[in-house]
């Protein structure tokens, strides 16, 4: 029997050719600009990137920094691999579970993720691994689909939840807020941008 992450793994294989036309709507009127603005809290010389995917931050990288960025999926990984080629990013593709990360602790200034967690089948565990590997006085940037705090809403999402995760893989009633703020972070920060069900979280180590 597959696990969840085997599971949620070959659903983004499925969706990679597919994962840019998907977005692309929202990506124009909204992704983009709170892409913008997380990228643009980034600090620091060695940075990494958790869901790399196909490679939609590229355009936001910061210059002068090294970036690591990795994906669990060999299928959108090798699309980032292809922008890469074609835009000339300096970035080191690996590919790489964030619930198990190679990397030795407090390796990195920042580590960023966008629109992941609501895939990763442990979140927490996931998380844990990013306080992990980020260097003390560090952050972990993060832009996340979360539970909405209307109840209606909520309830809503709830229900319709295990068709979305099982379609697309993502799971659209996580509450990476309160699970970020149990990995031990000294302080999590939320941006003004944020909005009900989507949040720019900042939490620095």
């Amino acid at each position: 029997m597959k696990t969840e992450s085997e599971k949620t793994k070959n659903r983004y294989d499925r969706l990679a050719p597919y994962f840019d036309a998907l977005e692309g709507f929202l990506e124009g009127l909204f992704f983009s600009e709170w892409r913008k603005t997380l990228w643009g809290k980034v600090q620091g010389e060695h940075i990494l990137e958790v869901g790399v995917g196909t490679g939609k931050n590229f355009p936001y990288y910061p210059k002068n920094t090294r970036i690591t960025a990795l994906d669990f999926s060999e299928k959108m990984l090798e699309r980032a691999k292809v922008k890469k080629l074609r835009s000339n990013v300096a970035v080191e593709l690996e590919l790489m579970d964030v619930q198990s990360l190679c990397y030795a602790d407090n390796s990195f200034d920042t580590v960023i993720a966008t629109f992941v967690f609501c895939s990763v089948p442990q979140p927490v565990k996931g998380l844990q691994e990013l306080y992990r590997v980020c260097k003390p006085g560090g952050q972990v940037l993060l832009l996340e689909h979360v539970l909405s705090s209307k109840p209606m809403m909520a309830k809503m999402m709830k229900m319709i939840n295990p068709l979305i995760a099982s379609v697309f893989g993502a799971n659209i009633n996580r509450q990476t807020v309160k699970s970020i703020q149990s990995c031990g972070f000294d302080k999590v920060i939320l941006d003004p941008a944020s909005r009900d069900m989507v949040k720019l979280i900042q939490a620095i180590k």
